[in-house]
């Protein structure tokens, strides 16, 4: 029966969470990619990892010691950039290296790797309880909320940080929000692809949706469907073919980003239009 999957709780809690995250990581992907930060959620999942291991080293909620370690360490790199004139690609590095270094340390005091921790590195999202179902969905409203109310000035200092410093804008205090967003937007997409692989989530549709060549707005509302087709299609195909989810729909990504690259080659999809038309 091919609907049966949808009688399942658990596939039903891992589908409703998993679309909130994809819209959420699409709408945060489309200013960090445009940023030239597509790394920076590479980053913060490392600096994840750290957090995981010191709450279970501690023996404290690991998602909570996640959100505390990858927030710091966010707002840390950005004072570390505009302290030190650092560029921003290496100021990810020392936070995605600095991350993984207190997460190896913390792992070797704890005797090594535990089923906990493994399903944070691969993502459980079939696996997620109710209350962590409407923690999710909280979050992710949240998030969306706060970039659709911000929408208008990431916009300005995303495109020219210079000219929205000119025009009154405070730009410092907008980066320091904006990496808070990114890091509750990271620690909340672990549980559907784990911290190995929720860059991809972040950067892939965005790149897609990019190469389509439209305005800012039917970008955004490309990638976002993108996202959500892969996360849907990926979490029902890994369940027939007994697959982990997290690496079915990263796949599934990256399957429909070669598709786009093939069609713009053959000349199926037209030259690629400035993505700021049409905000």
């Amino acid at each position: 029966m091919a609907f049966e999957v949808f009688g399942y709780a658990f596939m039903q809690k891992g589908l409703i969470a998993g679309s909130a995250i994809a819209i959420i990581c699409s709408l945060m992907g489309t200013f960090l990619v445009l940023r030239r930060y597509s790394l920076f959620g590479d980053a913060l999942s490392h600096m994840a990892f750290g957090g995981i291991s010191l709450g279970l080293f501690s023996g404290i909620y690991p998602l909570w010691t996640a959100y505390a370690v990858s927030i710091l360490g966010a707002l840390g790199m950005t004072k570390l950039r505009k302290s030190t004139k650092i560029s921003g690609d290496a100021a990810i590095a020392v936070l995605l290296v600095s991350g993984f270094g207190i997460g190896v340390l913390l792992i070797s005091a704890t005797g090594g790797f535990s089923v906990d921790l493994f399903s944070f590195l691969f993502g459980s999202i079939l696996l997620i309880s109710n209350e962590d179902t409407m923690l999710i969905l909280g979050i992710s409203a949240g998030v969306a909320a706060s970039l659709v109310l911000l929408r208008k000035q990431l916009l300005h200092f995303t495109f020219d940080e210079e000219q929205a410093r000119v025009s009154g804008l405070n730009v410092d205090r907008l980066n320091y929000i904006f990496v808070i967003i990114a890091g509750i937007t990271v620690i909340t997409s672990m549980r559907l692809v784990g911290i190995l692989l929720i860059s991809a989530l972040i950067v892939l549709p965005n790149i897609t949706s990019m190469l389509l060549g439209k305005g800012f707005k039917q970008t955004v509302i490309a990638s976002i469907s993108i996202s959500v087709f892969s996360v849907v299609f990926g979490i029902i195909l890994s369940y027939y073919l007994d697959l982990a989810p997290s690496g079915t729909i990263v796949m599934i990504s990256v399957a429909i980003l070669v598709a786009t690259l093939g069609a713009k080659y053959l000349g199926l999809i037209g030259k690629t239009a400035p993505i700021q038309k049409a905000i």
